[in-house]
């Protein structure tokens, strides 16, 4: 038999890794951090094995952990002493994201991105401070129910307002990237213009420009205690559904100045990662969320995978499809995969 083509001869030991077509490294990783100003001590996070909320006392020697395996960049996710209706413990010079920038960037070299939403500040749990939903001709959309009570959604400007303050306080207190994560029309505009404004035009804005109303958040909202107390958050995240969608979020969130575009989640959206890589030639990021690591931790946990495998596997998926950097609650166990523990 004489056979022309035989793929496999590139399959070989020596040879397989001179042909790979996609590298996975550690420095594409960002790891998430949870800081929890309401406790002195660690507390596991049940629902995602391995991670923990962090007390401000303990973040440097976190973050630490997290540079010894090759990663380079965190981002920081914080749980407030308390809430209200604004959320405006989300601003506070003294507030938990404010005091362990000013930790982590005076005793570190880590690169430290921030995660710019109200949800974890506000008492109701969503995106941003509530106004009463109106139809277009003006009048109050009301509840079904004996009460006809009036149904409340997320007042957008009054949220872009907060961004405002938000991104600010970040860069005082030392934040390398702002990543706001709300889904807000015109948020990227508003955030641009208020680091520029303030004299903070170096630091670039990483947009979760393309953010579904997805099922896989639900360890995340246990972990930063940011659940809504009701309805849900499909009025300001994205449908499943849509793809043309997220290219004109995407669109919206280049023309307003954003450095960099982030798909949230990675794996069921690696169709939305490979069409933004395609039309733009922005960075992009892919968020590999709390339910796709939990899902996998849990079948290895039944002994139906190999963790390890499927992990990197997972990750090397999302780089292919076209993520320049992947922020993933596998970081630090890929990373040290990668070098060898160093």
């Amino acid at each position: 038999m004489n056979l022309t083509h035989r793929p496999r001869r590139l399959r070989q030991d020596r040879v397989r890794g001179l042909v790979s077509e996609t590298s996975l490294e550690p420095s594409d990783l960002i790891a998430p951090v949870f800081v929890d100003a309401t406790t002195d001590e660690r507390v596991p996070i049940e629902s995602m094995p391995g991670h923990e909320r962090v007390p401000i006392d303990g973040i440097v020697d976190r973050v630490e952990a997290v540079l010894e395996t090759g990663v380079e960049a965190i981002m920081l996710f914080g749980i407030p002493e308390s809430k209200d209706p604004e959320g405006s413990r989300a601003w506070a010079e003294d507030g938990v994201i404010q005091e362990a920038l000013r930790r982590v960037t005076s005793e570190t070299d880590a690169y430290v991105i921030t995660d710019v939403c109200l949800c974890e500040y506000t008492d109701h749990g969503h995106c941003g401070p509530l106004e009463e939903e109106l139809r277009t001709d003006g009048s109050i959309v009301e509840a079904d129910g004996p009460a006809c009570e009036p149904t409340l959604t997320v007042d957008n400007d009054a949220t872009l307002e907060a961004l405002e303050r938000i991104v600010v306080s970040h860069a005082r207190a030392g934040a390398d990237m702002v990543a706001p994560s709300g889904m807000m029309d015109g948020m990227v505009g508003v955030v641009r213009s208020a680091l520029d404004e303030a004299g903070f035009e170096r630091v670039p804005i990483m947009s979760y420009a393309a953010k579904y109303e997805s099922a896989f958040y639900g360890p995340f909202r246990d972990a930063a205690d940011g659940a809504p107390s009701f309805g849900n958050r499909r009025h300001y995240q994205m449908d499943p559904a849509n793809s043309r969608e997220a290219m004109r979020e995407v669109r919206l969130d280049a023309e307003q100045g954003a450095d960099v575009m982030m798909v949230k989640p990675a794996l069921p959206y690696l169709d939305i990662v490979s069409a933004i890589r395609r039309e733009f030639d922005h960075p992009v990021a892919a968020y590999n969320v709390s339910g796709e690591y939990a899902m996998l931790q849990a079948a290895a946990e039944k002994g139906w995978l190999d963790l390890e495998d499927a992990a990197l596997e997972s990750l090397l998926s999302i780089k292919r499809a076209g993520a320049d950097l992947i922020l993933t609650y596998f970081a630090e166990d890929v990373a040290e995969g990668l070098t060898g523990g160093r």
